[in-house]
């Protein structure tokens, strides 16, 4: 008797009663053995999980969904547009609430007019850029929080960053990226020479003494290429990418040509607002915004042809430090800074 049979008691169907032969048994045995077969064989089997699903941009319990897997592992983001929106608010938010806090505390016993406080920006090379690396640090922080911590990925494989080489056809050398950006930096300066420009530029009032050359020069070539690739071509780069894929596949086109004309739709859009949002250093002179759009479009190829930010950001900091060492060599170390106002 088996202690887990329900009703001991009764005689089990694989055994012969009184009124049935060994041979009929047996038959009934074999049935009742090819019917659990055939159900076991239906029974429906999980997706298989890719190998490598952290660099997929997916949770290593749960494959990507079946939207997602015409995609590439490189454009499989785990951010949605509701989270971009977030990001925007907290940027916008942050930045507000950094400028309140210097105001107050530089206003503290004593009420300053609005040319003042305009000039509190402009004349404090350390209050502009102080602030400025507060608001990248920030940036990095809701990046981290709330794709690293709260969703559990790692941060940095998460937003591209990862070593040269993963595709074959790219280069896999450091030093060609870095050469490339100081060339880049030579023909956009080349470029510039044909650009009627204001007399003076907002950017340019922290180059009047060095101090504030010193401080951005030290921002642009030390925190801007590793935050603003981590932001363009790490976060919002992929995300416009992967959605102009969807909607390119939506309209009847298959994979191979929706990625294609996504990826080149990303670059475009990326390289266009990584411009724009440069337009204020600027003073909105729209060729310099296309210069610098351009720029930013170059910097998005290099990541979506190398697969990985890491390309884009070498590019950005060969770009930025030929730029601070050609100011350096221009002033003579600083002995002779540029006339101003």
């Amino acid at each position: 008797m088996n202690p887990f049979d329900e009703k001991p008691s009764q005689p089990r169907h694989d055994q012969p009663t009184s009124d049935q032969s060994p041979e009929a048994s047996r038959e009934e045995s074999l049935d009742e053995l090819s019917a659990r077969i055939v159900v076991h064989s239906a029974e429906p089997r999980s997706a298989p999980v890719t190998a490598d699903p952290l660099a997929a941009g997916f949770p290593a319990s749960v494959p990507p969904p079946p939207a997602e897997f015409f995609l590439p592992p490189d454009l499989r983001v785990s951010w949605s547009w509701l989270h971009f929106l977030f990001f925007g608010l907290f940027l916008l938010g942050s930045i507000v609430a950094i400028q309140i806090a210097i105001i107050m505390y530089f206003t503290a016993g004593r009420h300053l007019s609005q040319k003042e406080l305009e000039q509190l920006f402009q004349n404090r090379p350390d209050v502009a850029v102080g602030s400025n690396v507060i608001w990248f640090l920030l940036t990095l922080l809701f990046l981290y929080v709330t794709l690293a911590v709260l969703q559990g990925r790692p941060f940095w494989p998460t937003l591209g960053w990862k070593k040269l080489g993963a595709n074959p056809d790219s280069a896999s050398s450091p030093w060609l990226y870095l050469a490339g950006g100081a060339g880049l930096a030579i023909c956009v300066a080349i470029v510039s020479l044909k650009i009627k420009t204001p007399e003076h530029l907002p950017i340019q009032e922290l180059y009047k003494n060095r101090t504030g050359a010193l401080l951005l020069m030290g921002m642009a070539v030390l925190v801007a290429p590793l935050v603003e690739e981590t932001v363009f071509r790490g976060y919002l780069y992929p995300l416009f990418a992967s959605t102009s894929s969807r909607i390119v596949k939506h309209f009847g086109a298959d994979s191979e040509d929706a990625v294609k004309t996504g990826t080149r739709i990303g670059i475009v859009f990326t390289g266009i607002l990584f411009g724009f949002l440069h337009g204020a250093q600027l003073g909105w002179t729209w060729a310099l915004v296309a210069v610098l759009s351009t720029v930013g479009v170059i910097f998005t190829y290099a990541r979506a042809r190398a697969g990985t930010v890491l390309a884009s950001y070498l590019l950005h900091l060969g770009y930025n430090s030929f730029i601070a060492f050609s100011f350096i060599f221009s002033t003579r170390f600083f002995t002779r800074m540029p006339p101003h106002p």
